[in-house]
């Protein structure tokens, strides 16, 4: 194995899309052996059967227990469900823990991106916010996608304390982040040539983002206004962000050039980029320009992977020592 690093890697609600992506991703990763998928609804069922891309990929079989011989488990459950899981198994404290739910991202009585809870301190995995505090973790919350879009598109502003006027953000996602489960506003001929938006104003990411936004302003943090739609695609996440800025176009771009220089996964692209450009890679593309007073950034990821599994590998390599793209070089489908 490359680096001379071998983990061996669980993953728990591995019939899912989050589940799914991760197993594409480990099952090419240089370092890690899937020791076991679990999942209730499928035990039994060989991987490739629920996931049919990976025919001739894995032998893998669904599984209703759980192994503890593992480095690192992965929770791909429904939020609400991580947090039942880890006090209901009552896990060995050895074992690595990255949760790709909501339910240890966020803690009302505490501004830092920590959460006690479980017997664990679980950190908050933006790792272009925290990655040197990802290095030492035990365990990782991973954002969410809209989040990791937004975040991404306002942190250079937050360090330089710019987020003093109220910001404005529209970003569309695929139905691919609803999950896998059929609901009234994702299977195919109501989400085909139809858009909408939901939760306006009052996204759960919004907690978040605010949360890490305020801790890096020197200043009180302005207002967020967030208005999602659903898209008529399968995935991706496009968000248009906006405010008032006294920044040149040239001092903005040198800013965020700059903020996002080590960062391997973060490019600032020179003209408008389009969703096709990041999804199936772990990219995110922002995108700046200045019109009068106005400061616009766009931002682009892939749900599945920089906004979930990709980065959750991401998380993984940084808290194993490993090099931060190992297993994540993914090109995308342009056509």
């Amino acid at each position: 194995m490359g680096n001379g690093v071998s983990i061996k890697a669980g993953i728990v609600g591995g019939a899912g899309y989050t589940g799914g992506e991760l197993l594409r991703l480990l099952t090419n990763h240089p370092n890690v052996e899937i020791a076991f998928v679990h999942s209730k609804s499928q035990a039994g069922k060989p991987v490739y059967e629920v996931h049919k891309d990976l025919l001739g990929d894995t032998e893998l079989y669904f599984k209703d227990t759980l192994q503890e011989d593992v480095d690192v488990l992965f929770l791909c459950v429904g939020h609400g469900e991580a947090k039942k899981f880890v006090e209901a198994e009552k896990l060995p404290v050895s074992i690595r823990i990255i949760d790709l739910s909501q339910d240890y991202r966020w803690n009302e009585s505490i501004r830092e991106a920590t959460v006690e809870a479980s017997g664990r301190t679980f950190v908050y995995g933006l790792p272009e916010l925290q990655r040197e505090e990802i290095k030492q973790a035990q365990n990782i919350a991973n954002p969410g996608c809209f989040a990791t879009a937004i975040q991404l598109a306002l942190l250079p502003l937050a360090e330089q304390n710019q987020l003093q006027q109220e910001i404005h953000i529209s970003g569309i996602t695929g139905s691919t982040g609803a999950g896998q489960s059929l609901s009234a506003t994702s299977h195919y001929s109501w989400r085909d040539g139809n858009i909408s938006n939901y939760k306006v104003l009052q996204h759960q990411h919004l907690n978040e983002i605010r949360r890490t936004l305020a801790g890096m302003q020197q200043d009180d943090l302005a207002e967020i206004n967030f208005v999602p739609y659903r898209g008529p695609f399968t995935r991706g996440i496009l968000c248009t962000s906006y405010l008032n800025s006294t920044l040149s176009i040239e001092e903005a771009e040198q800013m965020y050039k700059s903020y996002f220089r080590s960062h391997p996964f973060v490019t600032i692209a020179d003209s408008i980029p389009d969703l096709k450009q990041v999804t199936n890679t772990n990219k995110c593309l922002l995108y700046l320009e200045k019109h009068d007073d106005k400061l616009v950034i766009t931002s682009l990821i892939d749900n599945l992977l920089k906004g979930a599994s990709g980065q959750a590998v991401q998380n993984m390599n940084l808290m194993f020592g490993l090099e931060e793209t190992a297993g994540l070089k993914l090109k995308a489908s342009a056509f």
